[in-house]
């Protein structure tokens, strides 16, 4: 098993059963070093998708004051699968960050 941590659409137990077929464990935590920020998305089928043409996105600063609040998902191998490909017309990239609980989780953010 692995951690996903969400600030955004994937937060939303229906999201997650529309994308991976159940909603998914999880409990709420913080992303230490990033701030929160928003992202316009221009692919039709993703808006479509979310309902949104304006997501959210983090971006590290390092600083240990700045902190996003959001849910640590627990979820599979397959799981990280469809999210890459849910997470890619957005042009998010999966990296890894340590959370305030100390978890070690995967983070969407927008591709540099």
């Amino acid at each position: 098993m692995a951690w996903v941590f969400s600030y955004g659409t994937l937060r939303d137990p229906e999201v997650q059963r529309s994308t991976l077929g159940r909603a998914l464990p999880g409990a709420e935590d913080e992303l230490v070093g990033y701030q929160l920020t928003t992202i316009g998305v221009t692919d039709p089928a993703f808006v479509a998708l979310t309902g949104k043409a304006v997501h959210a996105n983090v971006r590290p600063t390092g600083l240990p004051a700045h902190r996003v609040r959001g849910l640590a998902l627990e979820v599979t191998e397959s799981d990280l699968a469809t999210l890459d490909r849910y997470e890619a017309p957005a042009h998010y990239e999966r990296v890894r960050a340590t959370l305030a609980s100390g978890k070690e989780a995967w983070v969407y953010l927008r591709a540099r």
